[in-house]
């Protein structure tokens, strides 16, 4: 009976160990998979801003590369007023083709100063749309109750349809505002609920010396 009974107490120590070891496995792999949601963000702006940056330089370089061309084209007139004998002609060749190139360089620009002026302004619109986590720390702040990552998903994909949401992107991100200390998270049943945690002041302590006597 006493080997019975010390080989059930090892098989329970071994059973509670296992369970403690796959609980810790399962938090360190929601930690990990917030951090890596967030890193994922974070990579899709900033290949977004590169983009951007790259229209914008090739727009730039179109816009001042037209005006050197054209300036290349001026010489042909002034060839064909040497050719004419008299000397009275070929200055007015001269002129008018100096007018007719600035008159090219002028509706250059201006065909180019549209295309230059409508980036900056795509890009701005395009940069200021909020990240997932911003989107998912406001839903959770404008909410009363505890609400699991399904209930998130679903809400920010009624709000925002032009986006779409997984829950699972949206878990990991839950899991990484909880490690920033941004929300909190609870259990009912097999369910896990989060709410968000906002910043409180510390009440003042008071002086050393200043209690009543």
């Amino acid at each position: 009976m006493s080997e019975t009974s010390t080989t059930t107490e090892v098989a329970a120590q071994y059973a509670a160990q296992v369970a403690a070891d796959l609980e810790s496995n399962a938090k360190e792999q929601e930690r990990i998979g917030a951090e890596v949601a967030t890193l994922q963000e974070r990579l899709t702006a900033l290949q977004h801003d590169h983009d951007v940056l790259v229209n914008i330089q090739q727009a730039l370089a179109g816009a001042t590369s037209v005006p050197a061309a054209e300036s290349t084209v001026v010489p042909s007139p002034r060839k064909k007023a040497a050719a004419e004998p008299a000397g009275g002609k070929r200055a007015r060749t001269k002129k008018d083709a100096a007018a007719q190139s600035r008159k090219t360089t002028k509706k250059t620009a201006a065909k180019k100063a549209p295309a230059t002026d409508a980036t900056p302004k795509n890009a701005a619109t395009k940069s200021s749309a909020p990240t997932l986590v911003d989107l998912v720390r406001r839903h959770l702040t404008t909410q009363h109750e505890p609400r699991s990552a399904a209930e998130v998903s679903a809400a920010l994909n009624q709000a925002h349809p032009e986006r779409v949401t997984r829950t699972t992107v949206v878990r990991n991100t839950l899991e990484g505002l909880v490690a920033k200390q941004q929300a909190q998270r609870t259990k009912q049943g097999s369910s896990v609920y989060y709410t968000a945690i906002t910043a409180q002041e510390p009440s003042a302590a008071p002086e050393p010396g200043t209690e009543a006597s």
